[in-house]
């Protein structure tokens, strides 16, 4: 892989995970809760941002496995629902707030893209190798996050819509949250690699073809 390329890719995984997060912080003041913005989290500064294994270890492991692709996260952002005007408002727009920020920016970079190669002149490979995967890199974080999943963003979507019974028995599995994701992750199927790596590609393909890519 290219070094230009690998380094210019960890700082677009490293700023689409923080706008991510932030935007959580943002929805969250909107919704009356000053917790982040209160720690210093509403912040393009990566240093408030940077978890060990998410924002590091991972992306690490990865390159030096040849993964196709570089995936993280970063730390989250400190939320307190009762803080919010509306708690099962705020708890939806909060959740959806990041996601949507992943997909605003992979359809901003495909609009970019697009216009680039409409200019007479060749788009240099290393922007549109880079504007590439900005489109895939935020498609699998907004996909991966919407699965209902605890402590994923689709999990705290689908608790602000259940009914409160139903809600205090979903809220229970929130403990075995990453035991399922690691089995999801590691549980093989077909030739796509593990089962969660197979849906992620089948939606993010759908997505991606649908953005022109």
């Amino acid at each position: 892989m290219d070094p230009v390329f690998l380094a210019l890719s960890i700082v677009i995984l490293l700023f689409s995970v923080i706008i991510h997060e932030v935007m959580h912080g943002v929805a969250a003041l909107k919704f009356g809760d000053r917790t982040a913005l209160d720690a210093g989290r509403l912040t393009l500064n990566p240093l408030p941002h940077i978890d060990p294994v998410g924002t590091i270890l991972l992306p690490i492991l990865l390159m030096i496995s040849g993964s196709p692709i570089l995936f993280g996260w970063a730390k989250p952002v400190p939320i307190n629902p009762l803080n919010f005007s509306n708690i099962r408002k705020g708890e939806l727009f909060v959740s959806a707030a990041g996601i949507a920020s992943n997909f605003g920016l992979a359809i901003a970079a495909s609009l970019i893209y697009h216009f680039l190669n409409a200019l007479p002149q060749t788009i240099p490979a290393l922007v549109g190798s880079l504007l590439h995967y900005t489109v895939i890199i935020n498609l699998v974080l907004g996909i991966f996050n919407l699965f209902p999943i605890p402590p994923l963003d689709g999990s705290k979507i689908l608790l602000s819509q259940l009914p409160y019974n139903l809600a205090r028995s979903y809220a229970r599995i929130e403990r075995y949250g990453f035991i399922i994701l690691l089995i999801l992750l590691m549980v093989p199927f077909g030739s796509g690699g593990s089962l969660l790596q197979t849906i992620l590609g089948f939606f993010v393909g759908i997505l991606s073809n649908l953005l022109g890519f």
